[in-house]
């Protein structure tokens, strides 16, 4: 009576080079092939031990269609692809900036001229309210003034600009 230690150990070398060679040459694969094979076979020992037939054609014949079955499977489905270090699907960091800036450019036009001059220069131009008030020619004290003027009515308007 043939147990399946027996069988393994007289049909592996050859089985597991008929399955390297029907592989082209992928060993790693092949084990695996092999390995459901084994599974196929404890499963179905009763028909192995049976006297009728080779053990060794029905391995083969086992492992060949395991073999192509996995071939199937991997044509089946689509192509594997790495996925990219970045998320293709977020907008770039720039992209943030350029919308911030419209939005602020649009609550500056609300502004009257001599607001908006005075927040560009004290903002943009990264000027204290002395040298805004020397480049103006204004008294440091409407500097002061026209930022704080500007600033409550941006506050006031920002809801209205960034619903739009």
């Amino acid at each position: 009576m043939n147990t399946l230690d027996t069988i393994i150990t007289t049909h592996r070398p050859a089985l597991l080079a008929y399955t390297t060679r029907l592989l082209n040459g992928d060993t790693h694969h092949a084990e695996d092939v092999l390995q459901e094979t084994w599974l196929r076979a404890w499963r179905n020992l009763d028909k192995l031990t049976d006297t009728r037939g080779s053990v060794r054609g029905w391995l083969m014949r086992v492992a060949h269609n395991i073999a192509i079955d996995h071939h199937r499977a991997r044509t089946a489905r689509p192509t594997e692809v790495t996925m990219p270090d970045n998320d293709p699907t977020s907008t770039p960091a720039h992209t943030d900036d350029i919308l911030d800036r419209m939005v602020v450019e649009t609550a500056l036009d609300t502004l009257p001229h001599t607001h908006r001059q005075t927040l560009i220069e004290i903002y943009w131009a990264d000027r204290t309210t002395t040298a805004t008030a020397t480049v103006l020619q204004i008294p440091v004290g409407t500097v002061k003034s026209r930022v704080h003027n500007a600033l409550r009515t941006l506050r006031d308007t920002a809801p209205a600009l960034t619903a739009a």
